[in-house]
C-alpha cells in the first residue's frame, strides 16, 4: 500500500475501494495476469484498514486493466 507516493502520481485509477483487503486482492489479480498494478492512498488507512484506496496502473495500461476488472466482477 503506497500512501502519498510520488512514484504513482501519473498512474491511472482503475477502481476505488474502501478497504485494504479488497484492494489488495484486486491488485493481486491484475498482477497475476501480468498487469503492473498498485494500491495507493492519499492518507493513511484507519486501524481497520479502511479508507480511500485506489487501484492504479501505469499510463497506457488502463484499458487492459479495466477490461479484466469488468470481466472478473
Amino acid at each position: 500500500m503506497a500512501v502519498s507516493d510520488p512514484r504513482f502520481e501519473d498512474w491511472e485509477t482503475v477502481a476505488e475501494f474502501g478497504d485494504r483487503d479488497t484492494a489488495v486482492a484486486w491488485r493481486d489479480q491484475l498482477r497475476h495476469l501480468g498487469i503492473e498494478a498498485a494500491c495507493v492512498a492519499d492518507h493513511p488507512l484507519d486501524a481497520h484498514g479502511h479508507g480511500e484506496i485506489w487501484l492504479a496502473v501505469p499510463p497506457g495500461e488502463w484499458s487492459r486493466a479495466n477490461e479484466v476488472i469488468e470481466n472478473l466482477d
